[in-house]
């Protein structure tokens, strides 16, 4: 099949590759091109557009059938050195030797793969080159899977375990929701590869052997094996001729991996599970969650009519099954896993509850089975199918990248399809299965059937009870302890003396400096002289309410949104209402709770009809040159296709007549927002220790603790308890969430519109009408003033996990001083000198660095999933040392230079670039500010670097903190730490 190209992309002429399709999709503005390799049958596939951000991924179907993570320790293990880059890091070598936009590898259940993005040619051609060898020819050194995967090490004599991916494992299973998945999985998958763990259990990853993993490399990473895929403006004939010279021509015909179907189950099983809790009140700490096991992903209409599926049921609160879920009141709100899961070969439909009891199960079974009969038993409301098929299509347009680099998020997103030897095109292009779907519509019974035939119907159905167990941890720690003994019990003395060998050399090899000389690089000269800069159109409307000034501003961007509209209304906020504990809940309120005569169902379907959702959030920032004060910008915000301007008016009417007297739906909102939190805590743990270790610091590094911080967590769960309970307590709540939307409505507003230029009058007037019909209450009670501790102490914080999260932190200054962007290098100067190798090579953490906080007018220390602590503290100090005595070679900070201003150059969406801009002119960091700024970056020496070292870290007194597990608190005790508790 082929399809003209509507974009002037030119296909590949190169001789090893056959052309096997091309076909245009107009919704991306996107030519896909289908290429297989001749010789191998390796399959590529281009998205090619004008888009500079070029993107490039290499996959390779792995299916481990154990839990010993040997796919996941061998991604990290191929980036260790190859053929061509026989360098012990080439990896981390690269990230700070380019201008990349994206660079990281991804193991999941039954894909690995390696993707990088530039916007420089010159970059994309080396990375390109680096990824290709490690792929293909990666040397695979076993020093290399001993530090990344598993060894065993003497310490006092004793045998211990180590290696980055186990420590990495040991924290990523502590949290609940990690567990929960795996469990599931466990039962719902009883013969493939999803019964395993392919990230690796800590319990079974010291199974692993050398050996095994490079033949699992040899049987896997084979281009017969792999789905290459590359995105935006690309020479593709010069792509195909790299890839060919420098991989493939090396290969013969290989064998690939076919995905097989699971092994059914004949009735539906309910099974109970336990997972680590150290706390002592286990109380509504268990989860609840069905999963059916679905058809094959592949079948592209199937899984968007699942998608359609999963709208009706879940999308909003309106929702029935999320209402039913939400309202039971046999838990505290939803469980973490819901809905459609289309990653794996065979689809997966998932619900459930949190904030539970065990003796709940067989009600919130019963009463989901109850609901999903109801549903299926008649016809589905019209608007509410349109309400999805608009949700589609508004996600189908919208041009990403603020996050992930939109290239890579539709690489991604077709991947799957590619992996199991279906078809991404039609992932990318859904016009054709929408097309079809509708016909199905017309019987009216279509979609209500899917729900009987996959849900109800359906055999091969798990319900899974996760009970909380305080004794699970200690049994782990006790079972690896047994394990150990047992292995120094049958220690000779040659093997000893083979475990001190091993790991002098690894010390060995870590500290070897490499030549660097073998890798591609660029240089400052190629990074671009001048920022990318987006220019508003500076206007204004006409509020016909307004009294004082009829003139209200509005930040006007042109751009190609792809047919949708963003808009904001932005309001400057006084201090008061910036540290109110209470503008956090009121940004949670906002679209979820009723507004006007509207009740929140009402409101939630209304989103779902003609938007993506309105919202209200708030832009904070330290003054540039100020620590003391905060520089607030509050922000409600909506999005819609252009077809859909009353999304405007909902906007509006959702925050200035917003309903406070759905009692019920505010608990269950900050219930769930309680529940959504502490599951993260173990995700996160870095940023809450930086964040406790620098709260006195600046007024934004203060706020920012009390406010969003772990404080904030205690008193949200001390909140839900007292207006549960206590009448007076609850209208006291309310009083100052009435206070605080008041004081917001008496600010002065300035409007924010992105859109393409031919819609902008339009919009222009819609926004007119909507706020000229604002009434504003200018009487308001006081608001409560909170009063934030000054504790200098330093603080751990014990929380559910395995591993450490460490922070020092120093005093700095603010952005707009000079220093400030020698800070700002100096952060990933000492990370790549230094604290790599100190951290997470030698001392097993998955990571670690260090970084200069604009906000927090300070220069922060941390680690990620540590195994160590006290140790971790003395390596932060350790690479002060080092900077100040060691010999710089020119290209150390060079590379730290280069990182930084990769960073600025990121791109993001046509829509975020336009609103990071506006916010960045109304906090004073403007384009003048950042080219300045940039110029600043560009011009640090080594000497400045030593200079703000001994001015800022030498000899003086850092402010620590740690997250920490609950078993620690006697060492942290010792180490001085004052614990803290949620």
């Amino acid at each position: 099949m082929s399809k003209t190209s509507s974009n002037s992309v030119a296909p590949s002429t190169h001789s090893a590759f056959d052309l096997v399709r091309q076909q245009f999709i107009p919704a991306l503005s996107t030519t896909v091109f289908e290429y297989r390799h001749k010789k191998t049958n390796a399959v590529h596939y281009h998205l090619g557009n004008q888009n500079p951000e070029k993107v490039f991924l290499v996959a390779f179907r792995t299916q481990p059938m154990d839990s010993k993570g040997t796919a996941h320790i061998l991604e990290h293990t191929a980036l260790c050195g190859s053929q061509k880059y026989p360098v012990r890091d080439p990896f981390f070598s690269m990230i700070r030797r380019s201008l990349n936009t994206f660079m990281n590898a991804f193991t999941a259940a039954d894909w690995t793969a390696y993707p990088f993005a530039t916007q420089n040619d010159k970059d994309f051609n080396n990375l390109l080159s680096v990824y290709l060898d490690a792929a293909f020819h990666a040397n695979l050194n076993p020093l290399d899977f001993a530090q990344e995967g598993i060894r065993v090490e003497l310490e006092n004599d004793r045998p211990v375990y180590k290696g980055i991916v186990f420590n990495e494992m040991k924290g990523a299973m502590s949290a609940a929701t990690d567990q929960l998945y795996h469990k599931l999985a466990h039962h719902l998958y009883p013969k493939t590869t999803y019964h395993y763990n392919s990230g690796g259990d800590p319990k079974d990853i010291p199974d692993l052997s050398y050996e095994q993993l490079k033949a699992f490399y040899q049987s896997h990473y084979h281009p017969s094996n792999a789905v290459l895929m590359s995105f935006g403006d690309l020479d593709v004939t010069e792509f195909h001729a790299q890839v060919e010279s420098q991989a493939l021509q090396d290969f013969a015909q290989g064998n690939t991996i076919h995905s097989v179907p699971e092994q059914r189950l004949s009735q539906p099983i309910q099974v109970v599970e336990s997972y680590a809790v150290d706390e002592e009140d286990l109380s509504e700490k268990t989860y609840h969650v069905m999963a059916w096991l679905l058809p094959e992903m592949t079948n592209i209409k199937l899984r968007l009519a699942m998608r359609l599926v999963e709208g009706i049921l879940l999308e909003n609160s309106a929702s029935p099954l999320r209402q039913y879920l939400e309202t039971s009141g046999l838990g505290h709100s939803t469980g973490p896993m819901l809905g459609v899961d289309d990653s794996n070969f065979e689809m997966t439909f998932y619900c459930g509850i949190q904030g539970s009891e065990a003796d709940r199960a067989e009600q919130f079974e019963q009463g989901t089975l109850e609901i999903l009969k109801s549903v299926a038993s008649k016809p589905i409301d019209q608007s509410q199918i349109e309400a999805i098929l608009h949700q589609i299509e508004l996600h189908q347009r919208e041009v990403g990248g603020d996050g992930t680099p939109y290239g890579l998020s539709l690489i991604l997103n077709g991947l799957g399809a590619a992996i199991h030897h279906g078809d991404p095109v039609a992932v990318w292009d859904v016009d054709q299965a929408l097309s079809q779907i509708r016909e199905d519509l017309q019987d009216p019974m279509w979609l209500s059937n899917l729900i009987q035939t996959y849900l109800i119907d359906n055999p091969h159905r798990v319900r899974m009870t996760l009970i909380p167990d305080q004794n699970i941890s200690a049994q782990e720690q006790a079972a690896e302890q047994a394990r150990l003994d047992h292995i120094n019990e049958k220690l000779t003395d040659a093997d000893r003396t083979q475990l001190i060998e091993q790991a002098e050399a690894l010390k060995q090899r870590q500290a070897t400096e490499d030549d660097l000389s073998l890798l591609p690089k660029v240089g400052l000269e190629d990074i671009p002289a001048d920022l990318k800069h987006i220019e508003p159109i500076d206007t204004t409307i006409q509020l016909a309410n307004q009294q004082a000034n009829r003139e209200t501003p509005v930040k006007l961007y042109h751009s190609g949104t792809n047919g949708l509209f963003y808009q904001q209304v932005l309001i400057e906020l006084p201090d008061d209402v910036v540290q109110s504990p209470y503008l956090g809940i009121l940004a949670l309120l906002m679209g979820e709770v009723g507004a006007g005569d509207d009740d929140y169902l009402t409101m939630q379907q209304r989103q779902t009809e003609i938007s993506g959702g309105v919202g209200m959030g708030v832009s904070l920032r330290s003054q540039v040159d100020d620590a003391n004060q905060i520089s607030a910008l509050l922000t409600l915000t909506t999005k819609a296709l252009n077809r859909n301007p009353d999304a405007m008016q909902l906007l509006q009417h959702a925050f200035c007549n917003i309903r406070l007297d759905e009692k019920s739906r505010i608990l269950e909102l900050l219930q769930q927002r309680k529940a959504r939190w502490q599951a993260r805590l173990s995700n996160a743990g870095h940023g809450y220790a930086m964040q406790t270790a620098a709260r006195n610091m600046s007024a934004y590094a203060k706020r920012d603790y009390h406010v969003t911080g772990l404080p904030a967590l205690q008193w949200l769960s001390k909140l839900i308890d007292d207006i549960r309970e206590n009448d007076v307590s609850y209208t006291q709540f309310i009083t100052q969430i009435q206070s605080l939307q008041q004081r917001i409505l008496n600010q002065p507003k300035q409007f924010l519109l992105v859109c393409e230029k031919e819609f902008g009058d339009e919009l222009l007037q819609k926004l007119a009408d909507v706020w000229s019909k604002n009434a504003v209450d200018t009487e308001t009670a006081p608001l409560a003033t909170p009063s934030f501790e000054s504790n200098t102490q330093d603080q751990a914080w014990l929380i559910q996990s395995n591993v450490q999260f460490c922070a020092s932190v120093y005093p700095a200054v603010a952005i707009d001083y000079p220093d400030a962007a020698v800070l700002t290098i100096l952060g990933p100067y000492l990370r790549d000198g230094f604290l790599h190798q100190a951290i997470r090579e030698q001392g097993g953490a998955y990571g670690g660095g260090a970084g200069y906080d604009a906000n927090a007018c300070a220069f922060r220390f941390f680690s990620y999933r540590d195994p160590r602590l006290s140790e971790t503290f003395a390596d932060f100090e350790r690479s002060i040392d080092w900077l100040m005595t060691h010999d710089a070679k020119p290209h150390q900070i060079e590379e730290a230079i280069l990182g930084v201003i990769s960073s600025m150059d990121k791109p993001g969406s046509p829509a975020g670039e336009a609103i990071t801009s506006c916010y960045a002119d109304f906090h004073q960091r403007g384009h003048a500010f950042r080219q300045a700024l940039r110029q600043r970056l560009l011009d640090v020496t080594i000497e400045d670097l030593r200079r703000v070292t001994a001015q800022y870290l030498v000899d003086q007194t850092p402010s620590r903190s740690v997250v920490a597990p609950i078993a620690r608190q006697n060492d942290l005790e010792g180490l001085g730490f004052e614990i803290k508790r949620i």
